[in-house]
């Protein structure tokens, strides 16, 4: 299968791409490239790519003939986490969402079968602590979450017998990727223990959340391309497993049992987080019968501490620029190769 992945330099398309290759699948990448100096291990998988952001690329003339021949486009690009929402929520508005119902549209045009679009259980926002199967009520509380809510109910229209939409509504992420994210929950309390010997809580660690591991969250990508049309078609999944829903405090005692010397501790004035949701996963697991993930908490944490002895990381590190989303944002504005609204300064237009 010919395949886009848009967003493929990024911590989940980085450990996916391999994964496709591997499978036989011909892939190419859509991706501006913003954390190019983000890198954190390994190396990143070679593919013919559009060196294009999103909102650009599908406002170009030719879009539709650059993406016609495909069969399958997998959608990830877009501010990924809820601090870069809220730095210009109008931002989130046009990449995650306006860009994105567009891509969906062009794809439909140019006759690709089938678009995956990365949901996410953000969707579900502030909830009660019942279990949420795919048809619970949307209740998203952030710029991101909204974003998401906003394709799913656009893209859905679109499908008919030439066109496949399916939602990948995935659980919060963790795990090592080349592209690796500090501030995502797991990753972030393991590299605080490992860093301080605290396992450094900012909420008062009552809020539920469902996790699952990059590795398990690319397998669901996989999966769902090469599925039967008819079990993927205008489908929604929510992705990850029933037993991996944890209270925030359930994850930090998890980490301090796994880093030697680790304690529990909590920011000054940690109070309740108003996310709070758990998912049902059954459904997948019925589908996606190529579906079956591999990692549980308490492995995805010694896996993270091994990769962060491996590195020496330190706390300035994974709470500095390099690896902090937004902070790096912040410095390629302030460095001028970026521009207010997130789309990069090239040096000859800085020359000219």
């Amino acid at each position: 299968m010919k395949v886009l992945v848009t967003g493929n330099l990024g911590y989940i398309g980085t450990v996916l791409t391999p994964k496709l290759l591997a499978r036989g699948h011909s892939v190419s990448g859509l991706d501006s490239d913003l954390f190019s100096e983000c890198t954190f291990t390994g190396e990143i998988e070679p593919v013919p790519m559009i060196g294009r952001d999103v909102r650009d690329f599908v406002e170009d003339p030719n879009a539709v003939e650059l993406l016609r021949g495909f069969d399958a486009i997998i959608h990830l690009a877009g501010l990924s986490n809820d601090p870069l929402g809220d730095y210009r929520p109008e931002l989130t508005q046009e990449i995650n969402a306006a860009a994105s119902i567009s891509l969906a549209k062009l794809a439909k045009a140019a006759g690709v079968g089938r678009f995956v679009f990365a949901s996410s259980c953000s969707n579900y926002g502030a909830s009660t602590d019942s279990f949420i199967a795919e048809n619970g009520v949307f209740n998203p509380v952030t710029p991101y979450g909204v974003s998401k809510v906003e394709v799913e109910q656009a893209v859905a229209p679109l499908a008919d017998d030439t066109f496949s939409p399916t939602f990948l509504r995935a659980s919060t992420a963790y795990g090592v990727s080349p592209r690796l994210r500090f501030d995502l929950v797991v990753n972030n309390l393991t590299a605080w223990a490992f860093t301080t010997g605290e396992v450094h809580l900012k909420s008062d660690g009552s809020p539920w959340r469902p996790i699952v591991h990059v590795d398990d969250i690319a397998l669901a990508y996989v999966a769902t391309i090469e599925a039967p049309r008819e079990d993927v078609h205008l489908q929604a999944f929510n992705v990850g497993q029933t037993s991996e829903n944890y209270q925030i405090r359930e994850i930090a005692e998890i980490v301090r049992d796994v880093v030697p010397g680790s304690r529990v501790g909590f920011a000054e004035g940690a109070g309740p987080d108003v996310r709070n949701y758990r998912v049902d996963c059954n459904y997948i697991s019925r589908k996606l019968h190529n579906f079956k993930p591999q990692w549980t908490c308490r492995r995805g944490v010694e896996q993270l501490l091994e990769a962060y002895q491996s590195a020496g990381i330190t706390l300035n590190e994974f709470e500095g620029e390099k690896f902090k989303r937004i902070a790096h944002v912040r410095s390629l504005i302030s460095r001028g190769e970026l521009s207010s609204d997130m789309r990069r300064i090239e040096v000859d237009a800085l020359a000219g």
